[in-house]
């Protein structure tokens, strides 16, 4: 499958870096009929129309979701190939928007996803959102927040520009400059390592976080940053889609469980969202789509509320 919206982003936030270096001296619900990615030149999701509603597990739900029809989730669309935007400019595409309507079709619902900044997520599901998706890593800090169904692993990466022009040694990164997905997981590591490189008497690092992970990618592209450091599943698609600009350095580090963000206390909707996810493994949809995405390797076979063994 070509992802030509990705690409199209990422062109004219190059161009855009460019015109300002010289300055100064940057979908569709249908899918081929096995599931597959077509060879197409048009973003398309994973085809959920053959998901049934399961009346045992809508019925789960709180009249609070139900009521307007609608299953609305709260998703940061910056983020391929989980959740972007289709060539269009504002169709939601991505593993994690075809897994939310696969979830919507079994609760009866008209799947609902609305953009907005990753670190708005968390504190508006149960207000503005019923749900909150966007690759969020389960830690003890959100759990305080919010109560999580596990649905996909992941680990981090670190990715430079290709040759590793700057010779960045991923085992010491004083001094440098890191680009990051403001409020991730990996913000907060490489903050860390900030602290402990000033601890050290060493140079601090030069944390370059952004609201958008198009911006994180573009930034190591154009030489602004010396190495990002994002989700692997991301940052691989990232590599794949800028035409060999980009490389990994070493393999994905840290693999965690991600899940789907509910409102603390809501043991209803989150009985109902692991239902429905474990439903979707169980048949065996769940895994026609992040095989269409190309990130199987991410799947796990069981979703859980509040899973403790988030790790591995």
């Amino acid at each position: 499958m070509s992802f030509r919206r990705f690409k199209a982003m990422l062109a004219m936030s190059l161009s855009a870096a460019m015109l300002l270096s010289a300055a100064a001296c940057g979908t569709t619900d249908g899918s081929s009929s096995d599931g597959e990615a077509s060879g197409s030149s048009k973003i398309e999701g994973y085809d959920v129309s053959s998901v049934a509603k399961d009346e045992s597990i809508a019925k789960l739900l709180p009249e609070s979701v139900t009521k307007d029809g609608k299953f609305t989730v709260g998703m940061d669309l910056s983020y391929p190939p989980a959740e972007f935007l289709a060539e269009d400019g504002k169709t939601p595409v991505g593993f994690d928007v075809d897994l939310v309507k696969a979830m919507a079709k079994v609760f009866g619902l008209t799947a609902d996803p609305q953009n907005a900044n990753f670190d708005s997520i968390i504190p508006s599901v149960g207000a503005k959102y019923d749900i909150g998706i966007s690759s969020f890593t389960i830690t003890p800090e959100r759990l305080k927040a919010v109560d999580f169904v596990s649905m996909f692993k992941a680990g981090s990466t670190w990715v430079v520009r290709k040759g590793n022009p700057n010779k960045v040694d991923v085992s010491d990164v004083c001094g440098l400059k890191v680009t990051v997905q403001t409020a991730t997981i990996q913000e907060e590591e490489v903050n860390k390592l900030n602290e402990q490189c000033k601890a050290d008497g060493k140079k601090a690092i030069d944390v370059l976080s952004n609201k958008l992970q198009t911006d994180v990618t573009t930034n190591v592209t154009t030489g602004k940053a010396d190495v990002s450091y994002a989700d692997s599943s991301v940052a691989g698609y990232a590599i794949a889609q800028t035409d060999g600009q980009l490389e990994a350095l070493g393999k994905a580090s840290g693999m965690a469980k991600e899940a789907v963000a509910i409102k603390k206390g809501d043991t209803a909707t989150a009985q109902a969202v692991q239902k429905a996810l474990q439903k979707l493994m169980d048949d065996g949809t769940y895994m026609k789509i992040l095989k269409h995405w190309g990130v199987d390797s991410g799947a796990i076979d069981k979703a859980e509320i509040n899973p403790t063994d988030v790790s591995e």
